[in-house]
Order: structure tokens, then C-alpha cells, then sequence
């Protein structure tokens, strides 16, 4: 891993916004249009009028949702909602939640980690594409700030990290909120007493959710480095979890074929639930749900190959198809767009591991478009880190 650094960030006053429920949002590419909307109402000051404003009538290159959110934020900094900590720090990240019936809890480190070009110590999983790079980018040009954490893992163990996360864990969250699925998200401010900056150093690093976030973060850094030199722009907010002391659940996001789909063949189910129930990442079964009659049919089927199952998919059935895609983590939603005509087929993936994730990288591979849902997600707004002035 490139060397990770403290930061001075950016956090909301409770004094003046009330819980940060109403001001805090999942990522920006997790949010639906009406999620929008809610958020929108949910608080003048919530976080979604920085990292996904509004298009307006009128909107031109000189005045558009990235202008308002820069104005936006240097207003809350000036009237004081949000406050700056009062020296550079890591950020202890913890995240509670109930999955398949067990409590469980995930833990990781906030903290500005260097960039470096793909492939070194900081490898993806997953290909991008330039319209979301792009949206980012005409963003953070205005802003000057990372809103949301890249959500990074990496496979071994850190004895110092550990400490600190529990030592951490001990004491009153500097923020915590409850966020829509159930999720406890709580956030310390923490000192490098112990070297774990240092400690991270050999680690290499899979960008578990965030790709295009990051893709963004060198374009910008080469631009500004262009403009101005080196700064602040060398570095990206970043949430680093041991992977397999927190074994995060790694779950899958759902195709939708809205026009030819492929041939599918597979032994019928009864429901979605059975399909769900029968998937499984191992075995390279998959499950799909078309239209015939005007009667949904379930199936499930196994592909040939090595897991992840999704990579067999898109090598066996869908190579070259993702323009007729759309991706979904809602199972329900996929078939619902089946069953109102929107689409063609659904075609259901199961979970997969980090570690899984990992083999995929170690065979110098990268995964298909939209192939994992790294879940729980950190929340955007817990801890915001400014760009500008230069730290």
C-alpha cells in the first residue's frame, strides 16, 4: 500500500443539523431517483446537495448542479455546520448490522491514502466507464473535496490496525447513525500512536467499491499536478478493512436483460425464493427468471469455468452485452421488471468472498461491469476531507 496519511476532515455539527440520519446518504451511485428526492426533503443540510445536486432548467456551463454544490459547501463551512476536527487524524470506522439472521460487525480505517497508478499496490476487480469518471470529475473540479470514502480491503493481517480498532471500539463514537437497511455506521478520530500508517505499508490494496471514484481521483491529481504541482490532490479518502479478520459480505448485483435474451436453459423452480435459495458461487449456479405466456418462469442453471459465478456468466452468456444490461443488488426489482415487461429476462447471481474476489486479480483478470455489492457501505457525510486550501 502507498503511504497513508491523517487528515483534518470535515464533520457535520449536530447542534445545528440534528441526527446525522438526516443528513447523511449511501454512495451516489447506490442512490434511485426517489431516494433523491427524499433526501433532498429530508434536511437543507443533508449531503446529497453536495454529491448529487439537481439538474435544473437552465442549467449551462456556467451555472449547474456542480456550481451549487461548490457554493453549498463553502456555505456550510462559513456558517459553521460543518466543522472542521482540530488536527489531522485517522478515522476508526465501524459498521453493525444484521445479515441472514446474525449480528454482525465490520471495522476499518479512514485515512488519505497516496495515489498510485492501477496494477501496483492498488489493484481493481472491476472495469469502468467514462460517463461516471467524468461526472465525478466535473465535480470534484468545483467542490475541491472527497465526499465519500473508497471502500479498499486487503488480505493481511495487521496486529497494530486490530489495536487501534479495538482500543477505538472502547470508547463513545465521535458520530454514529442508523441508516435505512438497519445499518449502525459509527466514526472515532484517532492519533497514529502505534505506526499504523506504517504498518499498512506493504499491504496491497483491492478497491472493493469505488472504482470510478478512484479513476476520477488520478485524472484530477494529474490535472492539478499540471496547474499547480504536487498537493493534497496526491492523496483520496479511503476506508481500508482487513479483509479476512472482518470478512466482509460480498454480495451480488443482479442483470437485468432488457432486450434479447440470451439462451437459457436449467431446471425449473417454483419462485424466487427457490432460485435464491439454490444459487451458489462454488458450484457456478445461477438462477433466471423470463416471461412465456404470460407466465413467469424460475430456473436455475450451472456453468462451466471457475467462480465467480458472475465471470461465467458474462464469458459463457452475455459477452459483449452490456449496453442490454441494467444491474440491480434488489432480486425483487429484477423480476418485477420482468413481470411489467421492462425486460426480457433477469438473471440471478449469488455471493461471492473477498478472497474470491482476490483470485480473480491473482490470474491478472478484472471482473465484469457491476459484479459485487461490497455490503454494508459506508455512509457519505460521516467525515468529509477538503482539497482546498491545500493542507
Amino acid at each position: 500500500m502507498p503511504q497513508i496519511s491523517p487528515f483534518v476532515g470535515l464533520l457535520f455539527d449536530r447542534s445545528r443539523v440534528g441526527p446525522l440520519e438526516g443528513v447523511t446518504t449511501p454512495p451516489y451511485d447506490t442512490i434511485s431517483p426517489e431516494e433523491q428526492r427524499r433526501y433532498l426533503q429530508a434536511s437543507p443540510h443533508n449531503v446529497i446537495r453536495l454529491d448529487l445536486g439537481e439538474d435544473r432548467p437552465g442549467d449551462d456551463g456556467t451555472r449547474n448542479k456542480y456550481r451549487r454544490a461548490s457554493e453549498q459547501l463553502r456555505e456550510w463551512r462559513a456558517q459553521g455546520i460543518l466543522i472542521p476536527t482540530p488536527r489531522p487524524a485517522y478515522f476508526p470506522y465501524e459498521m453493525r448490522f444484521i445479515l441472514h439472521g446474525r449480528r454482525r460487525r465490520i471495522r476499518g480505517l479512514i485515512g488519505a491514502v497516496e495515489l498510485e497508478e492501477w496494477g501496483g499496490s492498488i489493484v481493481p476487480h472491476e472495469r469502468t466507464t467514462h460517463g461516471p469518471v467524468e461526472d465525478r470529475l466535473r465535480l470534484i473540479r468545483e467542490i475541491r473535496a472527497n465526499l465519500s470514502c473508497i471502500h479498499a480491503v486487503f488480505f493481511e493481517p495487521s496486529p497494530p490496525l486490530a489495536d487501534l480498532l479495538e482500543r477505538a471500539g472502547r470508547t463513545e463514537p465521535l458520530a454514529e447513525a442508523l441508516d435505512e437497511e438497519g445499518v449502525t455506521h459509527r466514526l472515532w478520530m484517532a492519533d497514529d500512536e502505534e505506526g499504523v500508517g506504517k504498518a499498512l505499508a506493504g499491504q496491497t490494496v483491492l478497491i472493493a467499491d469505488g472504482h470510478h471514484r478512484y479513476a476520477m481521483a488520478l485524472a484530477y491529481r494529474d490535472e492539478m499536478r499540471v496547474a499547480q504541482g504536487p498537493g493534497p490532490w496526491d492523496r483520496t479518502m479511503m476506508l481500508l478493512m482487513d479483509a479476512a479478520a472482518e470478512d466482509p459480505p460480498v454480495l451480488p448485483y443482479h442483470r437485468i436483460v432488457r432486450a434479447g435474451a440470451p439462451p437459457l436453459d436449467g431446471t425449473r423452480v417454483r419462485d424466487l425464493q427457490e432460485v435464491l435459495d439454490q444459487v451458489d458461487d462454488e458450484g457456478l449456479v445461477f438462477g433466471a427468471v423470463t416471461r412465456e405466456g404470460g407466465e413467469l418462469l424460475h430456473r436455475v442453471a450451472r456453468l462451466e469455468g471457475e467462480p465467480p459465478t458472475v465471470s461465467a456468466l458474462h464469458r459463457l452468456l452475455l459477452d459483449g452485452r452490456d449496453g442490454d444490461l441494467a444491474f440491480t443488488p434488489d432480486a425483487v426489482r429484477a423480476e418485477d421488471a420482468v413481470r411489467r415487461g421492462q425486460a426480457e429476462a433477469a438473471l440471478f447471481l449469488p455471493p461471492t468472498t473477498a478472497a474470491r474476489i482476490r483470485s480473480v486479480i491473482d490470474r491478472r483478470e478484472t471482473l465484469p461491469q457491476k459484479s459485487t455489492f461490497f455490503w454494508p457501505k459506508p455512509r457519505t457525510g460521516m467525515v468529509i476531507r477538503p482539497l482546498d486550501p491545500p493542507e
